[in-house]
């Protein structure tokens, strides 16, 4: 019974095919796009907004060097909030539930980010290894330590979009069995676990959001630590 509830993180497939390449190009066809009339849908309109507003929140204090990166990080934002989002409809599958998914996004680009600040400013990036008016005894152990948290950056990333995501959508099927288990027996408990299971789905799509936010926002303040 236990390894059941976690049947919904494992990648599914369909003939022996993996449906992770159909869950990762879903988001893209998900998204209003412009037509060839003059005068925008209000979708789209709220669309191009929420962009626009996102885009210049995350950019303010981001050197103006580092402003090529808004395409990259606007639709990885977008991409990971559709890919949240989907996970908690009935009969689908959540990607971002799986590590190698999210380390495969965070690891390039935080080494992306690094390789442009080892590019520009090496000396400033690797100043980062060392605080200012460290005593003698303690520059090795301080070296090791700043470079072992340097490389934890990007594990932190896949793992804090995982856990959250896994533990909200573990909490919701654990909730709707309990409702159902409960319904012919205690209807009135059931009815209790029902809103509960009411108001955590709605905080479920707020963690998917946030959590897709936080992951692109920590991108772009390593980027602004290196340009």
């Amino acid at each position: 019974m236990t390894l059941s509830f976690f049947d919904q993180f494992l990648s599914p497939s369909f003939l022996g095919i993996s449906l992770m390449t159909l869950a990762l190009t879903l988001p893209w066809v998900l998204l209003p796009t412009p037509g060839p009339r003059w005068m925008s849908s209000r979708l789209l309109t709220l669309q191009n907004w929420f962009i626009n507003r996102f885009t210049q929140q995350l950019f303010t204090p981001v050197g103006v060097s580092g402003h090529k990166w808004a395409l990259i990080l606007t639709s990885l934002m977008m991409f990971l909030v559709i890919l949240n989002s989907l996970g908690l409809l009935p009969y689908t599958f959540t990607p971002t539930t799986q590590l190698a998914l999210n380390l495969g996004l965070a690891i390039p680009l935080w080494l992306a980010t690094v390789l442009i600040g080892l590019r520009n400013q090496p000396t400033i990036s690797v100043g980062h290894l060392l605080p200012e008016a460290t005593p003698g005894m303690l520059i090795p152990i301080l070296v090791v330590i700043e470079t072992v948290s340097l490389f934890i950056r990007p594990l932190a990333l896949g793992v804090r979009l995982t856990a959250n995501l896994t533990a909200g959508h573990l909490l919701i099927q654990l909730i709707s069995t309990a409702t159902f288990v409960l319904l012919p027996m205690l209807p009135a408990v059931a009815l209790l676990t029902m809103l509960l299971l009411y108001l955590l789905t709605i905080l479920e799509v707020a963690v998917a959001m946030i959590q897709a936010y936080v992951f692109v926002l920590l991108l772009s303040l390593y980027l602004q630590e290196n340009v």
